[in-house]
């Protein structure tokens, strides 16, 4: 179930509230070019920035629209446990498939405060919990010991690990098996992170490149020589659209392309802003050579 390309969708704004009708547009654009779940509320999300309310519309609106064609695996991370375990706790009422939970930030807890941190949304939730490692934004990085040691908990499934370390991933395939689900959330490390035991992406990209990223993911997991060069193919194609997406602060950038896709507009919530000029050409280029635009 949790495998293949998965969006970090963002949350479009209007006026500065949440743009339902854009929202909507961009679930269903998700659905109908193949991609494998929806991740609504989380960093490409800016969930920092919603307030409950909006954070468990986006959600809730996510679930109704998807119907069962894709699965969706909720944000509900934080860096207060009590915070984490309610949106976990609405995420599941409301009939999402899994959770994605962000190692808690600025708090900078050990590693057995990372345990009990989990242990507690474990013991509180009954839905599947993939742990998102990103110590690039939590300062933290949880350790292969302590994820190991949360995988022996019952919801405890999975990692989006977005160390940019490649050599995790063989780590915790040799610490915690094949079982143990692993998606990378570096776009531009996918291949890579597949070849050595991930089974997909939670992607920002796929917000502006579904059918792509979702059919280079089918083909990088496939055995045959053909597809295996397929996806190299595809990696290629994708490489400069996935630099252009971080030159700024995520998601800034994923927005103005969308912007540019039709898709909604590019407005972000302070202290977020909208990209400079020198990074739209970039990102205009980028889309062209992928004849995206």
């Amino acid at each position: 179930m949790f495998k293949g390309s998965n969006v970090a969708l963002i949350t479009p704004f209007k006026n500065n509230e949440l743009d339902v009708e854009a929202y909507i547009k961009l679930i269903h654009f998700q659905i109908n070019s193949g991609t494998n779940g929806l991740v609504p509320a989380g960093t490409t999300g800016e969930s920092p920035t919603l307030s409950h309310v909006e954070h468990q519309k986006v959600i809730d609106l996510c679930i109704k629209e998807s119907k069962g064609k894709s699965i969706v695996i909720a944000g509900t991370g934080s860096n207060s446990t009590a915070e984490a375990i309610s949106l976990t706790t609405h995420a599941e009422k409301a009939g999402a498939d899994a959770a994605l939970i962000v190692t808690p930030y600025y708090n900078k807890p050990t590693q057995e405060g990372l345990y009990q941190h989990y242990k507690a949304i474990n013991d509180k939730c009954g839905i599947p919990i993939l742990i998102y490692n990103i110590p690039g934004r939590s300062v933290i990085d949880m350790s292969v010991d302590t994820m190991a040691r949360l995988f022996e908990l019952k919801n405890i499934v999975g990692v989006k690990d977005a160390t940019g370390d490649l050599n995790r991933v063989n780590q915790q395939k040799e610490k915690m098996g094949t079982d143990f689900i692993q998606l990378t959330g570096n776009d531009d490390n996918a291949l890579e992170f597949n070849n050595r035991g991930g089974v997909g992406s939670i992607s920002v990209t796929a917000n502006i490149a579904p059918k792509l990223c979702s059919d280079f993911q089918k083909f990088s997991k496939e055995d045959s020589k053909e597809s295996k060069l397929e996806a190299i193919r595809l990696d290629k194609i994708l490489q400069p659209v996935h630099n252009s997406m971080f030159i700024e602060s995520n998601p800034s950038p994923v927005k103005y392309a969308a912007k540019l896709l039709g898709l909604c507009e590019d407005n972000v919530r302070l202290p977020l802003v909208k990209v400079t000029d020198p990074t739209k050409e970039t990102i205009k280029k980028a889309l062209v050579l992928a004849k995206l635009l």
